[in-house]
């Protein structure tokens, strides 16, 4: 995939009316199965401009929740705005501004070329990208005259994101956007993620890589059995209440209340095996320099100093009880 682009051609067709209020706003929303709640009282806000990420196991109401937003399905209460609309009553108004790429893909459309099928979406558009340079954008310009149902899974996957975006819309829903892509496709794809918040497109990314996530989205929203259970950016989840810790090789049976005397309030020293250390505590440059500190005066000499912090990984376990899975 070619490098990004450098001027705003990924603009929404309406940018006067992309400058103010929430891209999406949700209200406890409520949606139940069969006596089930698969959505129980979830709020969410996505300001203009911005990419969210929904992350959550399965089943933990991701997919119900954007479909609402799109329109496709009726809550059974609360209030989802989108761009200001109602996704039901302002249906008519809403749909020319939203962009939504499926995970399936391209749908039934695999007789078609994909130049074809790219311009028969931009017919349905008043104001559409040149199809010709979103092919390119997407790294498709080589087979845009092949059959979908001769191309990669990977090149279906850009080809749907092309039909999501050539309606230039103001905000756009991506449903594993990146799936079935080789590394390079996939980093082109961030690219033009990226490019799209540039150029003042509002994004709903949903998806299983963790990286993924915490590499675009400005805002990271965890679901978990219908309720917002996380929020924050990549930096700030990993951060919240995370203790840093630090490990270290050294002689066996140091002296940890010295040790610990030497550290700043609320970081502890202890020996998890013999000549192996581990300190807890706020994770900060002070308290890597004390614990260097402590070691030279002692002239105890600290082996395999490693600062180790939390993962996202790890706070999606912690807020689920789950493994992140597609």
């Amino acid at each position: 995939m070619p490098p990004q682009a450098t001027h705003a051609i990924l603009a929404p067709s309406r940018p006067d009316e992309a400058a103010s209020g929430p891209a999406l706003e949700i209200s406890g929303l409520i949606k139940s199965y069969a006596g089930r709640r698969v959505v129980d009282g979830l709020t969410l806000t996505l300001a203009r401009g911005e990419i969210v990420a929904l992350l959550g196991p399965n089943g933990a109401g991701k997919t119900t929740t954007i479909e609402i937003s799109e329109g496709f399905r009726r809550p059974d209460a609360g209030t989802v705005r989108v761009l200001g609309l109602d996704p039901l009553r302002d249906a008519a108004a809403l749909k020319p501004q939203i962009g939504v790429m499926l995970q399936d893909g391209v749908g039934a459309y695999t007789g078609a070329k994909a130049r074809e099928l790219l311009d028969l979406f931009a017919a349905y558009a008043a104001h559409p990208h040149d199809t010709a340079e979103l092919l390119e954008l997407v790294g498709l310009s080589d087979v845009a005259g092949t059959q979908v149902k001769r191309l990669s899974g990977g090149q279906r996957q850009r080809l749907s994101l092309a039909l999501a975006l050539v309606g230039r819309p103001a905000l756009v829903f991506l449903d594993e956007p990146t799936a079935g892509m080789d590394p390079q496709a996939r980093r082109g794809t961030w690219g033009l993620i990226s490019q799209l918040r540039a150029d003042g497109v509002s994004v709903v990314l949903t998806t299983h890589l963790l990286d993924e996530a915490e590499q675009l989205a400005d805002t990271i929203v965890v679901i978990n059995h219908g309720r917002v259970v996380a929020t924050g950016s990549p930096a700030e989840l990993v951060r919240a209440g995370a203790e840093g810790q630090i490990r270290f090789r050294a002689p066996a049976g140091l002296r940890l209340t010295s040790l610990s005397d030497a550290l700043h309030a609320g970081a502890s020293a202890s020996e998890e095996a013999p000549g192996r250390y581990l300190i807890t505590g706020e994770r900060s440059p002070q308290l890597l320099a004390s614990v260097a500190a402590w070691c030279a005066a002692q002239g105890v000499f600290a082996e395999d100093l490693a600062v180790e912090r939390r993962t996202l990984e790890d706070v999606f376990l912690e807020m689920t009880g789950a493994e992140l899975s597609a």
